[in-house]
């Protein structure tokens, strides 16, 4: 029987990438995508207007009634609103609170007052916090180093024990350092890829913050909804009810990526160095073990291929938009 799936924030970077997919998937009959476009954009979606499958709300997570009111009828939610960056939170970390936070929470209660099945987290890396353990493994997390993190670790916490008062089922994803299409260079908390590309593209040397040598498992955003529709699929009882790493399993250095981005872009343009950023993680590397063995997750897109992809989607994007 098709799925009435419900996404949230799914005009967003990750969101509307995952609404693409599911639009196309024979076992969906509808998509409610719930957006209040602080971060996210219409843009991003605005192709599945008068789509039969297609619905979307301009609507703050935040609002509990609301929340209610749009999970009625809902079989599967894919939840991947939130505020995101460590240094928005740092900034302001009441308002990371509210969306990350009591947002989650309202929707994971409105899901249990209407029955919905199972709830799909966007969860985060940044959990693991201080610990130095490399690769990094579901079962040991560090204490948070950043407010962003914090908010992060009580969506799986609050997931954990809804499952065990309420019976609500859940898979949280722990996205390491996602990228790709409709994440957008042009605000003051863009991540570290559109940021470097768009800066190559327009000849200007890119901004690292500390040494060049802080390392990350870069994962393209197929891999993120790869996950997400095997985590709202799988008929594995002993897959559900777990967190798992969504990544590629490598590892690249800043540096690395300025070189690999020259080389993809055919300019030598050197970086320029800045202060570490406050909260961050050194270095990060996923085991993706777990979530091979119980969903059947293989990496659909490797960090090279991805970056590949990505530089040319800004500098087509980038040329039409002058």
């Amino acid at each position: 029987m098709s799925k009435r799936i419900m996404v949230t924030g799914g005009a967003g970077f990750i969101g509307s990438n995952l609404v693409a997919a599911l639009i196309d998937d024979p076992r969906v009959s509808l998509v409610r995508v719930v957006d209040d476009l602080s971060t996210g954009r219409y843009d991003n979606i605005a192709k599945f207007e008068g789509h039969t499958k297609f619905e979307f709300f301009e609507r703050d997570i935040c609002d509990y009634p609301t929340m209610l009111e749009l999970t009625k009828g809902i079989d599967l939610i894919t939840h991947q609103a939130a505020l995101g960056s460590v240094p928005r939170s740092i900034k302001d970390p009441i308002r990371s609170n509210e969306v990350n936070v009591t947002g989650t929470l309202n929707v994971l209660f409105a899901a249990v007052q209407n029955n919905v099945n199972r709830i799909v987290l966007a969860c985060s890396s940044s959990t693991y916090g201080d610990s130095p353990a490399l690769p990094k493994k579901e079962a040991v997390i560090g204490r948070p180093l950043s407010p962003y993190a914090i908010t992060k670790f009580a969506v799986e916490l609050y997931a954990d024990v809804f499952q065990k008062t309420y019976s609500l089922d859940y898979v949280g994803l722990r996205y390491f350092n996602i990228f790709g299409p409709n994440q957008s260079p042009d605000n003051a908390y863009a991540a570290v890829i559109p940021l470097f590309c768009k800066a190559l593209i327009e000849d200007r040397a890119p901004k690292i913050n500390g040494d060049g040598l802080t390392s990350r498992d870069f994962t393209y955003v197929d891999n993120a909804v790869h996950a997400n529709l095997l985590a709202l699929f799988t008929d594995k009882k002993e897959a559900l009810n777990e967190v798992y790493n969504v990544a590629c399993g490598e590892q690249t250095t800043l540096l690395e990526m300025v070189e690999a981005l020259k080389r993809i872009s055919g300019k030598q343009i050197d970086p320029e160095f800045g202060p570490e950023r406050m909260g961050d993680v050194k270095h990060s590397r996923a085991d993706i073990s777990k979530i091979q063995s119980l969903l059947g997750y293989q990496p659909q897109v490797l960090f090279s291929e991805g970056l590949q992809e990505i530089y040319h989607w800004y500098a087509t994007r980038m040329q039409v938009h002058g």
